[in-house]
């Protein structure tokens, strides 16, 4: 069972979608939060596997509720919803520790799916966020590629690569033949080389400096 904590100030949107999550079998409505001060007070007595987080909440905004959370329970897996698509929420909720971002009109059933994936770990990007968030790669220089050869073994180069396809551990495994186990140790190890905070920005990292 996924334990889920909404977190909204539209009092009406937040009531129908957890009716309609209700609906999962698998997943578990444990909270609800009206702002981002009350989502951070929630995570920590809850502890709830994954959170959808709504940008533009009083007292306190989804992003700066974000970065606390993922700062204190770097487990729990936080999942933008919202309807605001401005570069500023998505670049910002990333870069504090979001898994993904996706807009408030994204059918139930795949954000159901979207939530199973988050807590799989993997990143769930919106149709409409996914170019956004990739127009703003740019090519790998000689320098950073130069720089990646320094920080990572040819293994660990590799793992990053595929890390940032978007396959999980357990497929990462499966392509090198190697154990999961070995594969998380070599992740651990990037994201320390790399100074990044999840397999998330690993795997945007990887994505703009390993194409």
């Amino acid at each position: 069972m996924i334990k889920l904590l909404l977190a909204d100030d539209q009092v009406l949107f937040r009531q129908g979608l957890a009716v309609l999550l209700a609906l999962e079998t698998d997943l578990e409505i444990v909270g609800e939060a009206s702002n981002g001060r009350e989502s951070v007070a929630l995570a920590d007595q809850l502890q709830p596997d994954v959170i959808l987080m709504d940008v533009r909440m009083p007292i306190a905004d989804g992003v700066s509720a974000t970065r606390e959370i993922h700062q204190r329970h770097p487990h729990i897996r936080i999942l933008v919803l919202t309807t605001f698509d401005e570069d500023e929420y998505v670049f910002k909720a990333l870069q504090v520790g979001a898994a993904g971002y996706l807009l408030k009109n994204t059918p139930s059933e795949q954000l159901a799916a979207a939530i199973r994936l988050v807590h799989q770990g993997y990143s769930q990007l919106g149709p409409t966020i996914a170019p956004k968030v990739f127009a703003q790669l740019q090519p790998p220089s000689s320098e950073a590629k130069q720089a990646v050869s320094l920080l990572l073994s040819d293994r660990e180069q590799t793992v990053l690569k595929l890390l940032g396809e978007g396959n999980s551990n357990r497929e990462i495994a499966q392509r090198l033949h190697l154990t999961e186990g070995t594969v998380k140790n070599h992740i651990t190890r990037i994201l320390c080389q790399l100074g990044v905070r999840d397999r998330v920005q690993a795997a945007l990292w990887a994505q703009q400096h390993l194409r």
